[in-house]
């Protein structure tokens, strides 16, 4: 503060007292940010006792939980929560809407089923299922209780040292992003124990400066919807939860076109200020609203959710054969402008969820429109030219990859990457559910060679667990025969080894180097991110498919893999990312993110589930595995 030399050191002083006084009044509490290795060990309230896996006295009896929120009126197959305190309210809008798009209503048309008809099986086959899924429960019990006792409350388990770390607005997430998964699994005591922690979160003030609004979006807002719709509507606060989260979010959309703000500095916006959608946004964090905020109108006749989340898709239908490869669009897009002008086009991180909402969004409103359909069936064309490769590997398995291409020159040059992605794995799920609902049957033989190929990356690692990004050597022609003179070319090309390399080395040499000393596996150019996160792509697109075969070869896959990761990723807390999948005594990393309760241990679970435990016919998952009930179809 600068003041004119005339004036008094008495007026200086007032002044300053003044200002003081109206900092410390108005300031928000500092939040220490998340540091990767021990996290926080400030003191938690206690949580609730386990109440399972470890032995304890049954908890009291439950307090009637208290609910807060939704008072606007709910379709009538849906019980109206009681009204209580409303969310704290944004400023006035800058922008507001004049007239809202409305939310598409009546009987849902027909959609074929994805399910297969199971048979029964026999007494020998339902014992080993339900082996498995009990150690599925098991190492979910196991991260839970970890959960509870060193983060209860906080946003993610630090489980190696304990304690905890903010990093999805401090609200809880991985309490949040769990409860479906709670109810799923039967840990009732567990999951009210959660409930009545919810009752306390208030969403009007994160502990983050800038929040991402799709990752709140598909955690939190995603994470109520789904365990109440789980849960039979049983529990209305998780209802009440979800309109504050939204009401909360829509402060993000208020800007000159409607784009939201995705990193939002949300007190700056709650002041009054100002803002506009960012000119470099990810695709993804543009383009995966829809299903949470459809859900979130549909009940609470909230039709302004879903006219936010229209108007973005509207801007991606119009330009979608505007972009430089049409029928996809970019992972930068302009939401500032509505442009679409970037040259670097992926399935793969950054985009994926984008394209896996489109016929997800098609079962959510029942069919009653076809613009995602229309929408979904123009990416094929140009995926299955451009993205889908096949690699060449020893054993001339017939399997795909989801990568990614650059365009340069208007288009004239394609240039691929041939890089894989562990996030890529979900599109074999996607193209597999694209091809029941829209009956494409000749796309499930495609769903199948990316479901595959997932897979075979598992099993030719190391530790049996597919890295975080690798690069794979493109097949040449149809019969793709193994060669291995090619092989090691590429491996000796394309590595971004710059030390240690003898010189005078032909590329097949120097290549056969490279594989020695940088442990690349037989099938692999290069893995250029060796970790693993606990991510869940690959198990999911495996329990859609086999939900949709009933073929038990994906169940063996599937146990194969988790008994790899629970055996390198398990720690004495909970369960801990691992630094090297292709290094026989990997390290961990102290992070364990919400994804591992809420989607990882979930899909695992459900492949040696009952059938009907997450129907793929009656509910549609969004892209944090949380179930929202589907409208019935004819």
């Amino acid at each position: 503060m600068f003041l004119p030399r005339r004036r008094s050191t008495a007026l200086v002083l007032a002044c300053c007292i003044a200002f003081f006084l109206w900092y410390f009044n108005t300031i928000e509490p500092t939040v220490r940010p998340f540091a990767p290795s021990l996290g926080s060990q400030e003191p938690l309230g206690q949580p609730p006792l386990p109440s399972e896996a470890i032995p304890a006295p049954k908890p009291p009896p439950q307090t009637p939980i208290q609910n807060h929120g939704a008072t606007e009126p709910l379709p009538p197959s849906q019980p109206a929560p009681p009204t209580g305190s409303k969310p704290k309210a944004h400023h006035s809008e800058h922008y507001p809407v004049k007239s809202l798009v409305p939310l598409p209503k009546g009987a849902s048309a027909k959609i074929s089923k994805i399910q297969h008809a199971f048979s029964a099986e026999t007494q020998d086959e339902q014992a080993e299922r339900e082996e498995r899924l009990a150690a599925v429960k098991k190492s979910f019990v196991h991260s839970w209780q970890g959960y509870k006792k060193h983060a209860w409350k906080q946003d993610e388990l630090v489980p190696i040292h304990g304690g905890y770390a903010t990093t999805f607005g401090g609200w809880g997430a991985t309490l949040v992003d769990s409860l479906d998964s709670l109810w799923m699994m039967g840990l009732t005591d567990d999951f009210e124990d959660a409930v009545k922690a919810v009752d306390e979160m208030d969403f009007s003030v994160p502990k983050m400066e800038d929040l991402n609004v799709f990752e709140t979006t598909i955690r939190y807002l995603g994470g109520f919807l789904g365990a109440y719709d789980l849960s039979d509507a049983q529990y209305p606060i998780l209802l009440d939860k979800a309109k504050e989260v939204g009401e909360f979010l829509y402060g993000a959309f208020d800007t000159p076109n409607r784009m939201p703000v995705t990193r939002w500095k949300w007190e700056e916006s709650k002041k009054g200020a100002k803002q506009e959608a960012h000119p470099n946004a990810l695709i993804a964090e543009v383009g995966s609203l829809t299903l949470e905020f459809t859900r979130l109108a549909q009940l609470t006749d909230g039709v302004k959710f879903y006219d936010a989340i229209q108007r973005i898709t509207d801007v991606l239908d119009e330009n979608q054969n505007r972009t430089v490869l049409p029928g996809l669009w970019p992972v930068i897009m302009d939401a500032q402008h509505g442009q679409f002008a970037d040259v670097g086009f992926t399935l793969g991180g950054m985009a994926d969820s984008t394209y896996e909402y489109l016929p997800k969004q098609h079962m959510l409103l029942g069919g009653l429109t076809q613009q995602y359909k229309k929408m979904y069936e123009a990416t094929l064309a140009p995926i299955m030219k451009h993205i889908f490769f096949r690699p060449m590997t020893p054993d001339n398995a017939d399997i795909l990859v989801s990568s990614g291409v650059r365009v340069n020159g208007n288009a004239e040059v394609i240039v691929p990457d041939f890089e894989g992605q562990h996030l890529g794995c979900f599109t074999g799920g996607m193209i597999g559910i694209g091809a029941k609902i829209f009956d494409r049957p000749d796309d499930l033989k495609t769903a199948r060679r990316l479901v595959d190929g997932c897979i075979w990356v598992y099993n030719h690692t190391q530790t049996g667990i597919m890295p975080e990004i690798f690069n794979m050597v493109p097949c040449k022609n149809q019969d793709c025969k193994w060669d291995e003179g090619r092989w090691l070319k590429f491996v000796g090309t394309k590595t971004r080894r710059i030390e240690g390399i003898p010189e005078g080395l032909s590329d097949e040499e120097k290549g056969r180097w490279v594989a020695r000393e940088d442990r690349i596996p037989q099938g692999f150019s290069s893995i250029k991110d060796r970790r693993y996160i606990l991510r869940p792509e690959a198990i999911e697109s495996i329990f859609i498919f086999y939900r949709m075969t009933g073929e038990k070869k994906y169940q063996d896959a599937a146990w194969r893999m988790f008994t790899a990761i629970e055996n390198y990723t398990r720690t004495d807390i909970a369960n801990a990312a691992i630094d090297d999948v292709t290094a026989e005594t990997p390290g961990k990393d102290d992070r364990m993110e919400s994804f591992w309760l809420a989607e990882t241990l979930k899909y695992f679970y459900a492949i040696f589930a009952d059938p009907e435990v997450l129907n793929l016919d009656k509910y549609v998952l969004n892209t944090e595995a949380h179930p929202f009930k589907r409208p019935i179809s004819p």
